[in-house]
């Protein structure tokens, strides 16, 4: 008897809803991103994690059943939204000094990877690539609340050529060390995508060309055919996920826009027609200008080798010149930061540079909140403050609009009306 009225009243609680949890969130005032304007003495009303509505502090009460988060002197922001980085990575540990940790090392150290980039004010990433499906695991445990981190947009292992910039390049042939990902041909890349999205993936990430940090890649050298990436591209639609595409030279980013590819990550030696092409298509670039300041003054010291530093250094000019002009042109552009390369606290550190090669602070504001938000295809969720999204806030003393730095310093950082300390 005692069994089964234990057993009914369990089934109970767990049907029964539980009880809406409000919170007000008031500040001096709020930057519109969709305007560009700043509206003052808001008070944005979150309810189990999503804003129900943004009012005039001035003119609403609440009753005491609302928890008050009162930023009094602040300006809030939509939470920002990093749309290229890697929780698993640690700039730390460059070249071959990684080898001395276990496996399982680089997963547990992204614990902290992952709370470093929220206390940031980036409630929202877009990890593109991790081994052995960490940042899948890292979802699923921020899900669950055993830690602490951003909502993930996980991408699984990235996908690439055998011997490209996505594949295995620093043992020698006894390891027969090979990508997960890695495929040779349209079909078997299409397979790939499959089993990327089977075990967790939520956007696809390829290497379309070489890469900075690979040992025997270049940069500028295509490493995937316009079929393949078109196969990848076509595979990913039909599962409803997006792509994106590491692309440093200037056919590798052409090939992958006509394939159809959603964003081009890097885009360095993006060349005339490249641009043209992107605002034509109406791809996204996501640029990310600013981790060669840490790789050229740390990466020697922590390791990274002389031949992937000379990379760095021939492409970094380039890229922040190219940024400046297919952001002219008119291109769109969303934040990306490359997270890993440097470390992740810093991210934000990157929309000083986009400003200073063309943005307005407000343009830089908005490749970080509502243009990412729209290249996720996560608009109804994240990028605005505004009724129904979640309740994902940065709080930053003074105004943004005219000192975009301040948000590499956030007062306050709310994750769907929960003040992270």
């Amino acid at each position: 008897m005692l069994k089964s009225v234990l057993a009914a009243s369990a089934a109970f609680l767990l049907a029964a809803p539980a009880l809406a949890e409000s919170v007000v969130v008031t500040a001096d005032h709020l930057v519109d991103v969709t305007s560009g304007k700043t509206v003052d003495y808001p008070a944005v009303f979150i309810t189990d994690g999503r804003i129900t509505s943004v009012a005039d502090a001035r003119t609403v009460k609440w009753g005491s059943d609302v928890k008050h988060i009162d930023l009094a002197g602040q300006t809030i922001l939509p939470g920002l939204i990093d749309m290229h980085v890697h929780l698993d990575s640690n700039p730390l540990y460059g070249g071959y000094s990684g080898l001395r940790f276990t496996d399982a090392f680089w997963a547990v150290q992204g614990v902290a990877n992952a709370r470093a980039m929220l206390e940031a004010g980036f409630t929202t990433v877009r990890n593109v690539g991790s081994e052995n499906y960490a940042d899948v695991a890292y979802k699923q445990a921020i899900e669950e609340g055993l830690m602490v981190g951003p909502r993930i947009v996980p991408a699984a292992h990235a996908l690439g050529a055998t011997g490209g910039h996505c594949d295995s390049t620093y043992l020698p042939p006894s390891y027969k060390a090979k990508g997960v990902a890695v495929g040779d041909g349209p079909q078997e890349l299409r397979s790939r995508v499959r089993e990327q999205r089977k075990y967790g993936a939520e956007v696809i990430k390829v290497c379309a060309t070489g890469g900075v940090f690979s040992r025997n890649t270049e940069p500028g050298q295509q490493q995937l055919s316009e079929d393949e990436l078109r196969a990848i591209a076509e595979e990913a639609h039909l599962w409803g996920l997006r792509v994106a595409a590491h692309a440093h030279g200037g056919a590798g980013i052409k090939a992958a826009i006509r394939a159809g590819i959603d964003t081009i990550e890097h885009a360095s030696l993006i060349d005339d027609e490249g641009i043209r092409l992107a605002k034509e298509r109406g791809t996204w670039l996501s640029m990310d200008i600013f981790n060669t300041d840490y790789t050229q003054a740390e990466g020697a010291k922590n390791g990274v080798l002389e031949d992937n530093l000379r990379k760095d250094r021939e492409i970094a000019q380039i890229q922040r010149d190219n940024f400046r002009k297919a952001h002219a042109a008119g291109v769109k552009m969303v934040f990306g930061s490359d997270a890993g390369v440097m470390p992740h606290g810093s991210a934000a550190g990157q929309l000083r540079v986009m400003v200073e090669y063309g943005m307005t602070p407000i343009q830089a504001i908005r490749a970080a909140t509502r243009n990412a938000a729209e290249a996720l295809s996560r608009a109804a969720d994240v990028g605005t403050l505004a009724v129904g999204r979640y309740g994902d806030i940065v709080a930053v003393t003074g105004d943004p609009l005219t000192n975009v730095r301040l948000l590499e310093k956030p007062s306050a950082v709310i994750k769907g009306g929960v003040r992270i300390k």
